[in-house]
């Protein structure tokens, strides 16, 4: 990877603004720092650790353990993290980068430049994410020179590029819908995936949805063409799915990876068979988000995520209160799909599947960038998570998914990606909302001035 041409490398181990860790002044100059006296979640899944000590030399964790247990290098600055939280940053394996303007919620193909993407790849820093993958609308060149690079105070950029789809029936909004590539034939499928992979995408992604029956998908042998083509060519594919029917055939094709979960009908024994035999197959189950807590019902007209004090950190108030009076005008219904999803994704979990955080966050104006991943993570708890298993879902599996080795995780030799939190979220998974400061990369992402700007361009 390369460092933006222009961009001044933040010192190693600064250490957070008066709101943050005690310890050191904003301008300490150090290469090796020590954090002590944090519960400090490691991102395994397992227990914390209590009055935890780790130190950071240069960009990564050197060494992890109790306070008083590990020896600290003469002269390393020390950092006092008493009564917080550390967690390993997180990742969003399934997000849409570029269409959306946070700042007035409008989509558009206009907004896909360098300076939105890093927008987007900076609200993803600030709420603690060390890298996201945008799935399958990605345009041009742009997404895979930004992926080579290291920016200041964003997360890493991952990229399928474009996906495949039938004409008409990929991504639902309207700004997005003719990026994929348009397949009717096997042959048109296999041209698509070897222009594709001469980019080197993260993934081969195929859309494989009817879209409550108003559009043609792709049929079997379009999408076991597109799946074999990239297998031969040495890439994983993944699926966008609605339909149980479609995930089988799909994970007969060799498809690794789904992006939604199955939602037209509950999963059989003859699907968790297929799965178990295909261990590595994963799934970012997409459950909604905060869009998942609609109002529903007239004695609960307001969501409780409308005063979340991080929604109102990042997202214009005039996007709030426009979104909550949709709500208000939406009379209540029952999405037979937000019952499937939800039940199909405690049933693979319990199935031993691979379950990984993915937000889907920026596919319209309502999934707000990072704010959606972090309701997501709730949830997860919902479908029978506990709230390290939604961490390690958020964190070591989607490193695992995503193939990003040195992240997912607080461990000698990962890069020193992590969140401070003012409460534990094992205690309360909505606990990752309380963020102190965010490291990437043993760097203090700069939040205030990334808070600043945002909050300087109020919106509409």
């Amino acid at each position: 990877m390369k460092l933006v041409p222009g961009a001044i490398a933040v010192v190693a181990g600064l250490l957070v603004t008066a709101c943050g860790p005690r310890g050191a002044s904003p301008n300490t100059s150090t290469d090796i720092t020590v954090y002590e006296g944090a519960r400090l979640i490691t991102g395994d899944g397992g227990p914390a650790i209590d009055n935890a000590a780790f130190i950071v030399e240069g960009d990564r964790f050197t060494r992890v353990g109790r306070r008083g247990e590990i020896e600290s290098p003469a002269g390393a600055v020390r950092v006092d993290l008493t009564g917080k939280t550390v967690m390993p940053a997180m990742i969003d394996v399934h997000s849409h980068l570029g269409f959306l303007d946070q700042a007035d919620a409008s989509m558009s193909k206009d907004h896909f430049t360098r300076e939105n993407l890093t927008d987007h790849l900076e609200r993803y820093a600030y709420h603690g994410f060390a890298a996201v993958c945008s799935f399958g609308t990605d345009i041009g060149d742009l997404p895979f020179q930004m992926r080579e690079e290291v920016i200041p105070n964003a997360a890493l950029y991952r990229t399928v590029g474009r996906g495949l789809a039938y004409p008409g029936s990929g991504p639902a909004d309207p700004s997005r819908n003719d990026v994929p590539y348009a397949v009717t034939t096997e042959l048109e499928a296999r041209a698509a995936v070897r222009d594709l992979v001469t980019r080197k995408p993260d993934f081969v992604k195929i859309w494989v949805d009817d879209r409550n029956g108003t559009r043609q998908k792709l049929t079997p042998p379009l999408f076991r063409a597109a799946a074999d083509e990239a297998s031969k060519l040495g890439f994983r594919s993944v699926a966008h799915v609605f339909d149980l029917a479609d995930a089988k055939e799909l994970v007969k094709a060799g498809v690794e990876g789904f992006t939604h979960m199955v939602r037209d009908q509950p999963v059989d024994e003859e699907f968790v068979s297929l799965l178990k035999a295909r261990p590595n197959v994963w799934f970012t189950p997409n459950l909604g988000g905060m869009n998942r807590s609609l109002p529903g019902a007239a004695t609960n007209p307001r969501p409780r995520w409308a005063d979340d004090p991080m929604l109102r950190e990042t997202i214009a108030p005039a996007i709030i209160e426009r979104r909550l009076a949709q709500l208000a005008k939406t009379p209540p219904t029952t999405n037979p799909g937000r019952v499937w999803d939800l039940q199909n994704t405690r049933a693979l979990k319990a199935a031993g599947v691979r379950l990984v955080l993915g937000s889907d966050a920026a596919g319209d104006s309502n999934r707000w960038i990072g704010v959606t991943a972090h309701m997501e993570l709730e949830n997860f708890v919902a479908a029978g998570f506990t709230p390290a298993e939604a961490i390690a879902a958020a964190t070591r599996t989607a490193a695992e998914v995503l193939r990003l080795e040195h992240l997912g995780a607080v461990a000698a030799g990962k890069s020193a990606d992590f969140v401070v939190l003012d409460a534990n979220p094992l205690d309360n998974i909505a606990n990752t909302r309380t963020i102190a400061s965010v490291y990437l990369r043993g760097r203090q992402v700069d939040r205030a001035a990334l808070r600043a700007k945002w909050q300087a361009r109020p919106g509409t």
